[in-house]
């Protein structure tokens, strides 16, 4: 039986798969986020970037990312479980976490050829936009789905 931890790749194994996807001509997307509670919003947005190409690559805040970025009381899932999460998703190839607060280090390091944020980014804030541009990439920034947020969920439920 297929498990979704193989599709969680370390650091020094994205490098091999970056070259077999290379060898085989594929398309590579990358996108990145905390994805502390999966919802419609995310599968949404993470559907429509994997059409972009052939392999979807999602790079992940680490615990300690988003605590930086969100505050102490983020993550609500250690970042093991929100990894297995996105790998089971059938569309998503590989998931890499990284510690920075910003993804430029993983981006350098894939070099993807498309690079996706959601609708709540302009393309001047993307982070690794000039990166992917200068290699002849492409960054697309995709529709907000209206109504879903982690944080208005996170809301939602302490109000119960």
């Amino acid at each position: 039986m297929y498990e979704t931890k193989q599709k969680i790749l370390s650091w020094a194994e994205i490098d091999r798969w970056v070259a077999y996807w290379r060898f085989l001509e594929q398309r590579i997307v990358f996108t990145n986020g905390c994805f502390d509670l999966l919802h419609l919003g995310h599968i949404t947005y993470l559907e429509e970037a994997a059409k972009l190409g052939d392999v979807l690559v999602v790079g992940l805040n680490s615990d300690e990312s988003v605590r930086r970025l969100k505050g102490p009381s983020r993550p609500l899932q250690p970042q093991e479980a929100r990894a297995r999460i996105l790998a089971a998703l059938e569309f998503v190839e590989a998931v890499i976490i990284f510690e920075e607060d910003t993804p430029l280090r993983l981006i350098e390091k894939i070099a993807p050829d498309v690079l996706v944020k959601g609708g709540d980014y302009t393309i001047d804030k993307v982070v690794g936009a000039d990166f992917v541009r200068s290699r002849g990439g492409e960054v697309v920034i995709l529709p907000f789905v209206q109504g879903y947020s982690t944080t208005a969920l996170i809301e939602k439920a302490c109000a119960c």
